[in-house]
């Protein structure tokens, strides 16, 4: 293109942006108009779909989860390493199996009553119930009887076992005893996510009796809800803000800076951009696509790989899908190199694995389906042609918010070039868009996982048997011993063990891995506490204002 001719599309793009965010600005002006300002607010993507530590998924909800309960670690805001939380010590014995627990006196819940370890053995027991259908109860299979408790179940759908059955214990109100089926290198990295946090067995048993039919919800609401975090829950507006106030009972509340702190439900690339730039919020996550090369250059713009990936689901169960050469047919054919360089444009890396780079020698060694699995047109027309059929039109579903419309529409413009398959944009609101794809009633569905834990297990027991987080249909014996075995496995046998299930999971592929996160935080200058990590998390308890 003549340079002229770029240097009139480049103000084209630029007043169109400028119009963009004139109307995010009128659109913005009413949002919390009746409210006095928060100390800080920050954009939360979409408006979380539950409070409930044991029921959340997803990042909008674990952020607020994080904020209101703390559960026995938590971690260093900067080295992710496990640090106190509810829990002032600990030790394990020698073998790495009996983890032995020490409650801080002064760790007390919203109303007042100390926690105790019997609230951690009942939210546990409440994380493993299979009634509670919660999508992290896999986390706790490494404890002793945990496995058999949350999967051997009745023609009600209820544990056959007794708890006892499972290696928790609340010695006493100050000392909880876990003992693990086998060691388990990331064993406190896994206490330390949001849906281990514990919830109040007498809060809980008082809203069965005062709501009984309503009371799933009720406990929740800012008026009832007890919670244990640095924050408590002030006010909720549903898909506008949640408040969180400082909690002054808290154990560490002389190192919570924050009064008061808004997290806004904004999808909209563009409206957070605006709000940002206007000083209405402190922290936004995203960037609209067409901005991100002008606002990369900004001082104020931080952005490093982590460890998460984004990829879609392929639904298994459902003719065409239910052929491995259809699936392989549609991941070679994704033009993942035009998604990162005119879509993301952050520094995102193309992937052609479940595992994101960034695990040391996991990563670092070669990947045996590497030579299988690359970006092949003629491969993927080859493999169409071998099933002997045409493909019907695919619908693709993803959750409202532009990039993921801007990835699909690179994706389904990859399909119609390169296979002759056309493909439809299908978006739903987030509650409806994750009900969806729990009861896998889609085609192919836009995913993404952000690591619970730096360690590359997590991303690959999600596709185990069974495994709530699953979502595909998919299934397979061989992978899930691998995966047994790696969770007991040490070094070098476990990452042996981890490249080969990995290797089940290419080959089959009930996922089409596109690209590797790199995070894309606007932070305000003045805002410190505020650390580029691994998992991109970034906890309110640790911020505060510079001072002028």
């Amino acid at each position: 293109m003549p340079r002229a001719s770029r240097s009139r599309a480049t103000r084209r793009v630029l007043l169109l942006a400028l119009g963009v965010l004139i109307l995010a600005g009128a659109l913005a002006l009413g949002r919390g108009a009746s409210l006095e300002r928060a100390d800080c607010a920050f954009v939360n993507g979409a408006e979380p779909a539950t409070l409930d530590p044991a029921a959340i998924t997803a990042i909008p909800e674990g952020r607020i989860v994080r904020a209101l309960f703390e559960g026995l670690v938590v971690r260093d805001p900067e080295t992710l390493e496990p640090r106190p939380g509810v829990a002032e010590s600990w030790e394990v014995s020698p073998d790495g199996l009996l983890w032995t627990f020490h409650l801080r006196q002064g760790a007390v819940w919203t109303d007042g009553e100390r926690v105790t370890a019997r609230d951690f053995a009942f939210s546990f027991e409440r994380l493993l119930d299979p009634r509670t259908a919660a999508g992290y109860a896999s986390q706790l299979f490494v404890v002793e009887g945990a496995r058999a408790f949350a999967t051997e179940v009745d023609e009600r759908g209820a544990p056959r076992r007794s708890f006892d059955t499972v290696a928790i214990r609340a010695e006493d109100p100050s000392t909880l005893t876990v003992r693990l089926e086998h060691p388990f290198a990331p064993f406190l990295d896994v206490l330390a996510c949001p849906q281990l946090a514990p919830v109040s067995e007498r809060q809980l048993a008082a809203m069965r009796e005062r709501f009984p039919s309503t009371w799933t919800v009720e406990w929740l609401r800012p008026e009832h809800l007890v919670t244990n975090g640095p924050f408590r829950l002030l006010e909720r507006r549903a898909n506008d803000r949640i408040r969180l106030g400082r909690f002054a009972g808290y154990w560490d509340a002389a190192h919570v800076a924050m009064e008061t702190i808004d997290a806004l439900a904004v999808e909209h690339a563009s409206t957070a951009l605006n709000l940002y730039l206007t000083g209405e919020v402190a922290w936004v996550d995203q960037v609209p696509a067409d901005l991100a090369d002008r606002l990369s250059k900004r001082e104020d713009f931080r952005s490093a790989a982590f460890l998460g990936t984004y990829f879609y689901r392929v639904n298994v169960s459902r003719a065409p899908f239910d052929d491995p050469r259809v699936r392989r047919a549609l991941a070679l054919a994704i033009d993942r190199e035009a998604i990162v360089r005119k879509v993301t444009r952050c520094g995102e890396q193309p992937l052609f694995a479940c595992v994101p780079p960034g695990f040391g020698s996991f990563a670092g060694a070669p990947m045996r389906h590497a030579a299988s699995f690359a970006e092949d047109v003629e491969e993927a027309r080859k493999l169409l042609k071998e099933c002997g059929r045409t493909l019907p039109p695919i619908a693709i579903h993803y959750n409202t918010r532009e990039l993921n419309r801007d990835v699909a529409e690179v994706i389904a413009d990859s399909w119609r070039r390169n296979l002759g398959v056309s493909a439809r944009l299908e978006n739903q609101e987030w509650r409806v868009f994750l009900d969806t794809q729990k009861k896998i009633a889609y085609d192919v569905s836009r995913s993404s996982w952000i690591a619970d834990y730096a360690d590359p297990f997590g991303f690959l027991e999600i596709f185990t048997s069974g495994n709530e987080n699953n979502r595909t249909g998919w299934g397979d014996a061989r992978y899930d011993e691998l995966l047994r075995r790696a969770a007991a496995a040490l070094e070098p046998e476990r990452s042996e063990l981890l490249r080969e299930a990995e290797s089940i999971l290419m080959e089959a592929l009930p996922i089409l891995p596109i690209y590797a996160y790199a995070s894309k935080n606007l932070v305000d200058p003045r805002l410190q506490g505020f650390f580029e990590n691994a998992l991109d998390e970034h906890p309110p308890k640790a911020w505060s204002w510079k001072q002028p």
